[in-house]
């Protein structure tokens, strides 16, 4: 168990990340990605130990751990070669034009580094969305500083990543200030890290109450800051008549994957399958309850998950107007999460709030639509998502056009005949959605677009070219991609 820090550490530890800003800030993007592409090499140099830890920590299968490990590596070399290639800079140049009545003054503007950023780890993702994940990949290439608070469930997978990062650090001569690491299970200690008047913005991945709490504090500051806060999501599914009609077994063994895959501790895990009630629908149905019983229940990430899991679960279940579809045939045992489908008619789940709640785990809800009237008024009634899934022939689009249109408005990622389990690490992808999915639908947390969370824009008016940061000089030497006259070049 690890102790939690002192408020006079987490003072200490902001007096050392701002010194630290003040020269990483100013590091070229050359010299941020190869920080990046060491703290890399070091997770690699743990070797298996990392792997061990996890594994006792979080109660993930050794291959799911690897596999993350390279993930996290990805993204730290991926948005390192982002970095550098400085295209998340979003450079602007107008040139002056001093004949025009009033003359048109010389205007260059570029993104520049925040500030110190907090970063909390996620408990899903020990690795990918924790202490070395993402959050801090985007922070350090936007050129922060990191605080990692670390996850209360994995602190001894925490430690040695931050390790990895301290090494990393060190080996590219810059100061221990650039990356600090705390433990922290009370919420006095978040509060002091949102709170602290250094802090320049929050990176967080886990529960609405807890995203909307770090939310709240930094509104509550004398000056307010941006909280990026991953939260809450049920990933609607729509079946649309024709593709049920076409391949309805076949949907429901793919959704009865998608739904239990790393027992249902997915922020992407598709908690409700939307319809329209007919024999079709009842062929979906009943396959996916028998692909469902069959499947054994899993142990999840820590006992707090899966008492959470339980309660969220039960209380959903004891709705009267719910039922039971199927559970697995195997008892859970203890810590274990049992893989569950329930349904509802589409009247009754508009008149249930509760229902629209996450329920974290291998669980998912399926709602009988009378009609296509119905299905548009369920789509228009849910909250904003990570993503939302269409299972649809080219017809079913043409004849449910308005459906598609809400839809739009509704998630950050929209899926066609597809499973949302599985977020690619790449530039177009979209992992955010309006809220409750996050506190702000205009970035992303995953692809190097993330970077541009930790930054803003500063314009330069009337400048010497001489004392110009390089990436907005009229020579380009950094040679990346910039908007000159309203014209893209090098």
């Amino acid at each position: 168990m690890q102790k939690d820090a002192t408020i006079a550490e987490v003072n200490a530890a902001f007096v050392s990340s701002n010194e630290a800003f003040k020269v990483f800030s100013k590091l070229s993007l050359k010299h941020r990605a190869q920080l990046m592409r060491s703290i890399a090499a070091e997770i690699d140099s743990l070797g298996d130990e990392l792997l061990i830890v996890a594994g006792k920590e979080t109660n993930l299968p050794e291959a799911r751990l690897r596999n993350e490990r390279a993930r996290t590596q990805f993204q730290l070399t991926s948005y390192a070669e982002a970095c550098e290639k400085g295209d998340w800079l979003e450079a602007r140049i107008d040139t002056a034009v001093p004949d025009k009545n009033p003359p048109k003054p010389d205007i260059r503007k570029m993104l520049v580094p925040l500030g110190p950023v907090v970063v909390f780890g996620a408990a899903n993702f020990p690795f990918a969305y924790s202490t070395a994940g993402g959050d801090t990949a985007s922070a350090l290439a936007a050129g922060c500083t990191v605080i990692v608070k670390a996850h209360p469930a994995h602190p001894g997978t925490s430690e040695l990543m931050a390790k990895a990062i301290h090494q990393a650090v060190a080996k590219n001569n810059l100061p221990a200030g650039v990356f600090i690491h705390l433990h922290g299970a009370s919420f006095e200690v978040g509060e002091a890290l949102v709170k602290h008047p250094l802090t320049k913005a929050v990176g967080f991945t886990g529960s609405l109450v807890g995203g909307r709490q770090l939310f709240d504090w930094a509104c509550q500051r004398p000056e307010p800051i941006p909280v990026f806060a991953e939260m809450s999501s049920i990933n609607p599914v729509f079946l649309l008549p024709g593709k049920m009609k076409e391949a309805a077994a076949e949907t429901a063994k793919q959704y009865a994957g998608s739904i239990t895959l790393g027992v249902g501790q997915f922020c992407t895990n598709p908690g409700l399958l939307i319809g329209i009630d007919n024999d079709d629908l009842k062929t979906f149905t009943s396959t996916l309850a028998e692909e469902i019983t069959k499947l054994q229940p899993g142990t999840m990430l820590h006992a707090g998950i899966s008492k959470n899991y339980a309660a969220k679960k039960d209380e959903a279940l004891a709705r009267p107007a719910v039922q039971v579809l199927a559970e697995s045939e195997t008892i859970a045992a203890e810590n274990q999460g049992a893989p569950t489908i329930a349904t509802v008619s589409g009247a009754d789940f508009l008149k249930d709030p509760l229902l629209h709640r996450e329920v974290f785990g291998p669980y998912s809800l399926l709602i009988r639509c009378k009609d296509a009237a119905e299905l548009n008024t369920v789509a228009e009634y849910l909250e904003g998502q990570l993503t939302c899934t269409l299972m649809a022939t080219t017809a079913d689009m043409a004849a449910h056009a308005t459906l598609v249109d809400i839809v739009k408005g509704r998630c950050g990622r929209f899926i066609l005949n597809g499973v949302p389990t599985g977020v690619e690490v790449c530039l177009s992808m979209q992992h955010g959605g309006p809220y409750p999915a996050t506190t702000d639908s205009r970035f992303g947390a995953v692809g190097a677009d993330a970077i541009k969370r930790f930054a803003r824009p500063l314009a330069f008016q009337n400048w010497p070219d001489d004392l110009l940061p390089d990436e907005l000089k009229a020579a380009n030497p950094l040679g990346i991609w910039r908007t000159v006259n309203n014209e893209l070049m090098k």
